[in-house]
């Protein structure tokens, strides 16, 4: 009767293990030991703020609940010694980046991980915390097409001054050959009026010549 009831309670731990283990998508395993309580706490506090969750595990029990859940068998390798398992629902980047952080300030080992459904060591743990995580790209993204849409404006602008004042132009342009013509239209009747006062004389003279004609 002892036997069964261990033996179910090892049925229940691997089911317990094999739920939470299913509704995560990433998984990042540690050597805990040396980690005071309160540490621990604090890790699992720190984790939750993006949607991970830190779990001490039994090796075994662990190992049959990944199989039952068909994956890599290379995990076996990584289940021994002391182990907590983070199970990522969220982004794995930002886990990645508080464990790796964390390790830097206590005697946390990072072991391995997999992650996006492929094996992690230590050294491409530490590399995937340095890439930008999903929210940091889009604020980048963000920050670019700002960017592009403020220099926008301004080119959009510097046009729109530039015809402006090409505008303003044009009638002054068109202003000068009227001023222009102005003085020829006024020097017009002066070349007409030239020969009516040369001719007034010839007409006054007409009559002198008669005159001494007539006397003759």
């Amino acid at each position: 009767m002892a036997e069964m009831k261990i033996q179910q309670s090892k049925i229940d731990a691997v089911k317990s293990l094999k739920e939470a283990f299913g509704e995560a998508n990433d998984f990042i395993f540690a050597d805990f030991r040396g980690i005071t309580v309160e540490k621990v706490t604090e890790l699992r506090s720190r984790l939750r703020e993006h949607d991970a969750e830190l779990k001490v595990v039994k090796n075994n029990y662990a190992k049959i609940a990944f199989r039952e859940l068909d994956k890599p068998a290379e995990l076996d390798g990584f289940l021994v010694g002391p182990t907590a398992v983070t199970m990522i629902r969220g982004e794995a980047g930002q886990a990645a980046k508080t464990l790796v952080e964390f390790e830097k300030e206590t005697p946390l080992q990072l072991k391995s991980g997999l992650i996006g459904g492929e094996l992690y060591d230590f050294e491409k743990i530490v590399a995937f915390s340095k890439l930008p995580t999903k929210k940091e790209l889009i604020q980048m993204l963000l920050f670019a097409i700002n960017g592009s849409t403020t220099k926008l404006v301004r080119t959009l602008q510097a046009l729109a001054d530039k015809k402006a004042e090409e505008g303003d132009a044009v009638p002054a342009a068109e202003a000068a050959p009227a001023a222009e013509a102005a003085p020829a239209a006024e020097a017009a009747p002066a070349a007409e009026a030239a020969p009516a006062a040369e001719a007034a004389p010839a007409a006054e003279t007409a009559p002198a010549a008669e005159a001494e004609k007539a006397s003759e």
